[in-house]
């Protein structure tokens, strides 16, 4: 004799009710003449037999799962996330939505005694100032990945690495070391003798001991960079760069569109700050950029292994795709 609950016309009303007629199980109880155990478990058969399919809505982002994973493949990223962007959305607007991504993100990935490397830029300000909170109590400190001394502030805001690694540790709850050191020299020599001084040179010991390293991508375009803006770099050398083939700087180096940073070793050899082995040892690297006018800046930093995740917008991740 076949059991009530196996009836697929009964489970199908059931369900109906709770689901579509916002039913409550005791009323549905009084209407079909069951009991409150047989109602439940029809409802749960009507899950698992497919008649009710659920589908949860992120009602904060949109999905950008496919396209994630697209950059993922295509780039060998560890990680891609992507947010949405709109061709009306103001830059201030791009980059709140991607400072609170990247806030979010190392919310999840920081761990107790971690060390965490930071650059300088308006981007990784942005992502200490965002209105969220941590209060995880793991013990964190913060080191900036290269020297910032210098005269000159963007927009009023000190976004040097070695105030950014404050800004860190104060929004994370850290601690923090200073690299009290020019971020560029005037030669490699000059850097080479001045970081021989042990009041320097003790910063290389934390750069050994990093787990994760955030930073910003910078472009070879006014305003597009904080090293015009910071004073280690004039517009004339900028555009010499760009003549030279120059897309993006990360982490102070300058590379082009497939990733190589030689052609610009004038410059990338006076940074004193992580060398470029030592970055791509590290376990996480983050990279932070949006908007379109970024694409290229993006596909040379992920193709010089200097980032292997990469928190992006909409527009920037499907104009990557197209670049190659």
């Amino acid at each position: 004799m076949k059991k009530i609950v196996d009836d697929d016309r009964l489970i199908y009303k059931c369900c109906n009710l709770y689901y579509m007629k916002n039913k409550t199980q005791v009323e549905i109880c009084n209407t079909l003449g069951l009991s409150r155990a047989t109602v439940s478990r029809m409802l749960a058969l009507g899950r698992e037999q497919g008649i009710v399919k659920i589908e949860v809505i992120n009602p904060i982002s949109y999905d950008y799962g496919e396209l994630e994973q697209k950059l993922e493949q295509r780039f060998g990223l560890k990680e891609a996330i992507i947010v949405e962007s709109e061709p009306l959305d103001t830059k201030e607007e791009q980059m709140d939505m991607l400072s609170e991504a990247a806030f979010d993100y190392l919310s999840h990935i920081l761990k107790n005694d971690d060390y965490v490397g930071v650059t300088m830029g308006r981007t990784l300000s942005h992502i200490a100032h965002v209105d969220k909170f941590y209060n995880k109590g793991n013990k964190l400190l913060f080191v900036p990945l290269y020297g910032g001394i210098s005269q000159k502030r963007t927009e009023k805001r000190d976004v040097q690495s070695n105030r950014i690694a404050v800004e860190f540790a104060e929004k994370f709850g850290g601690d923090y070391v200073q690299f009290l050191s020019p971020g560029i020299f005037s030669s490699k020599e000059v850097k080479d003798i001045f970081l021989q001084e042990d009041t320097v040179n003790y910063i290389y010991e934390y750069f050994s001991k990093l787990r994760v390293v955030v930073m910003g991508i910078g472009i070879p375009e006014a305003g597009g960079t904080a090293l015009v803006a910071e004073g280690y770099l004039t517009e004339n050398e900028l555009k010499n760069f760009v003549e030279m083939g120059a897309v993006g700087d990360a982490s102070l180096y300058f590379y082009n569109i497939e990733g190589n940073t030689k052609p610009f070793d004038s410059f990338n050899q006076r940074v004193a700050g992580i060398s470029q082995e030592q970055l791509k040892n590290i376990e996480i690297r983050i990279g932070v950029a949006g908007g379109i006018e970024k694409s290229k800046s993006v596909v040379g930093a992920v193709r010089s292994k200097n980032i292997n995740v990469l928190i992006t917008d909409s527009e920037c991740a499907r104009q990557m795709l197209k670049e190659v």
